[in-house]
């Protein structure tokens, strides 16, 4: 690659460009965690009847609770060049706000390779589990999402800790 070429330095792509999948072999292991956070911004009446449990789908928090945690096990199989991990543990947390549902995801792996996707895709489906369980209370007259909506997803923190 030549020095200017915007792809230097990326490490799931080929000199020629092609991708790949990084090679983690000759990796030692290591203890790794990384905590996700994601914002579900939804009409205080909606945050009101979920407090309430007074959703028609259900218990909408429990049902998002396995949803970000199935994700996480599962994030290899979404991400094309993500490793399939050992997660060890996952702690998922949520905090109703006035305006918004803030989830909160850290995974924990022993192994290779960080488990930063998997704590970002727990985070996401989770959110997204809970718009769809509140979705009829959030539609408008035209049956549009004015208020909803998925904001600041982010890696709050990773850490390492060689074995």
């Amino acid at each position: 690659m030549r020095e200017d070429d915007p792809a230097e330095g990326l490490t799931h792509t080929t000199e020629t460009g092609d991708v790949q999948m990084v090679d983690v072999g000759d990796k030692p292991d290591s203890k790794r965690r990384a905590v996700a956070v994601g914002e579900l911004h939804l009409e205080s009446a909606t945050i009101t009847a979920i407090r309430a449990d007074e959703v028609a789908k259900g218990d909408v928090l429990s049902t998002a609770r396995v949803g970000a945690i199935q994700a996480v096990k599962h994030t290899w199989e979404t991400i094309p060049m993500c490793h399939q991990i050992p997660i060890t543990n996952i702690d998922t947390t949520f905090e109703l706000c006035e305006d918004c549902i803030e989830l909160t995801v850290a995974v924990e792996t022993t192994g290779k390779t960080g488990c930063e996707m998997e704590a970002i895709e727990g985070v996401t489906t989770g959110l997204n589990v809970v718009w769809d369980m509140v979705k009829a209370l959030e539609k408008d007259d035209d049956g549009q999402y004015p208020a909803t909506r998925v904001t600041n997803v982010r890696i709050e923190r990773k850490e390492k800790q060689r074995m």
